[in-house]
């Protein structure tokens, strides 16, 4: 299967997903905050919301892979399931005792119930607990309500914890704490699930702090990479040689952006919906600057700048300017529906896109400019902050980024 992606607007092919599932229930107001929630979701109506997202793009031909099937297809092979169980294993918070009992439990469960446990954690009442299977100081002095192994509700944007260049695979290195192990797992589908076999990495855990949401491929050869509140100034650097080096790209445009929730990735103020197209939060757009990355002679990185963001897209993107349509159509409207993630769509094809039913005002502006909408209801996938953008990894796109 080859798998390739050198735009953010060629037609989508297939797409990787995950469908909210326990791991959102185990969101409660003791813990949502440090797992970086919002709100605490209705589960059960993100699951309607979530295969109404899905139907749609399947309605339009694009195929739909799930997180959770390839990770339980990725267990049934020895090598991955060891990996990943000494990977829980290792948390130095369990102590010998409890990563025994642990250990013991973990391997005693098919692939399927292991992939439930990876992704919706181990709570201390679920652990089989007793007088000959003791569970030491540790699981004695945790609350009821604790978890063994934490929960990743995060899961549900997918495109931060993988991003596709060419034919090569970005597996990234998250910042927040509560989102690190979430890596663990995509990395073992692409290097162990048989459907990746052979695929290359251009980026790996463990390398400087990095997310998807930050990486937008604007052309064929041209990345933007937001630097802010997730990806560091070093990550954006590291990237840079590993795609020169692999002679991925041409030019890295390197945008700082705000540290704040409501931008905390570059796709939550600005996404592309046509070839020479942007839509950007209004407040910002005309303050948003770049540095342009070229590789030297020498192989170094060179850098150039900073230039405002549009004009220095467009140079690398070899455009005369690039159309910039609006967020909402006023300020309050504009930081509203920016808060509401209006910025963040998913094209699946030039001039069609998919967004969030409740950002009227953006959807508007988006279908007065000739970029059809196709508008699904996000009340509850909203809450970890994330649009159809965030909640989405393509990994096969028209090849050229050309108009359909």
């Amino acid at each position: 299967m080859t798998h390739y992606v050198d735009s953010e607007v060629a037609r989508l092919g297939t797409v990787l997903l995950h469908r909210p599932g326990p791991e959102l229930a185990r969101l409660t107001p003791r813990n949502n905050d440090s797992l970086l929630f919002d709100a605490i979701p209705w589960v059960g109506r993100a699951q309607e919301e979530h295969d109404a997202f899905a139907a749609a793009l399947r309605s339009r031909g694009v195929e739909v892979l799930y997180l959770a099937d390839l990770l339980t297809e990725t267990l049934a092979v020895a090598d991955a399931r060891a990996e990943l169980t000494e990977q829980v294993l290792r948390s130095p918070r369990l102590g010998d005792t409890l990563r025994a009992r642990v250990a013991d439990h973990l391997a005693y469960l098919d692939p399927a119930a292991l992939a439930d446990v990876f992704m919706a954690g181990l709570a201390h009442e679920e652990l089989r607990i007793g007088a000959e299977r003791p569970g030491g100081l540790v699981w004695t002095l945790m609350d009821r309500h604790d978890f063994v192994i934490d929960p990743l509700p995060n899961l549900l944007f997918t495109r931060d914890s993988s991003f596709w260049i060419g034919d090569r695979v970005g597996v990234t290195s998250l910042a927040m704490p509560a989102r690190r192990r979430e890596t663990t797992i995509t990395d073992a589908i692409y290097r162990h699930h048989p459907r990746f076999v052979g695929t290359e990495l251009v980026y790996h855990p463990g390398l400087e702090h990095l997310e998807g949401g930050d990486v937008l491929l604007l052309a064929p050869g041209v990345l933007a990479v937001g630097v802010g509140e997730r990806t560091t100034p070093a990550g954006a650097e590291r990237l840079a040689r590993q795609v020169f080096a692999a002679g991925l790209a041409h030019t890295i445009l390197v945008v700082p952006i705000a540290q704040e929730r409501a931008t905390m990735h570059l796709d939550t103020v600005c996404t592309m919906v046509d070839v020479d197209a942007v839509l950007m939060y209004p407040n910002i757009a005309s303050e948003l600057s770049a540095y342009t990355v070229v590789a030297g002679a020498d192989g170094e990185p060179r850098v150039d700048g900073p230039a405002p963001f549009l004009r220095a897209a467009a140079d690398a993107m070899d455009l005369d300017q690039l159309r910039v349509i609006d967020t909402g159509l006023d300020p309050v409207t504009a930081e509203r529906e920016q808060w509401d993630d209006g910025n963040n769509t998913l094209a699946l094809a030039p001039r069609l896109c998919v967004g969030y039913e409740r950002n009227v005002e953006t959807n508007a502006q988006l279908e007065r400019a000739g970029i059809e909408v196709i508008a699904i209801a996000g009340s509850e996938l909203g809450s970890g902050r994330g649009g159809p953008r965030c909640m989405s990894c393509p990994l096969v796109r028209e090849k050229g980024g050309a108009p359909a």
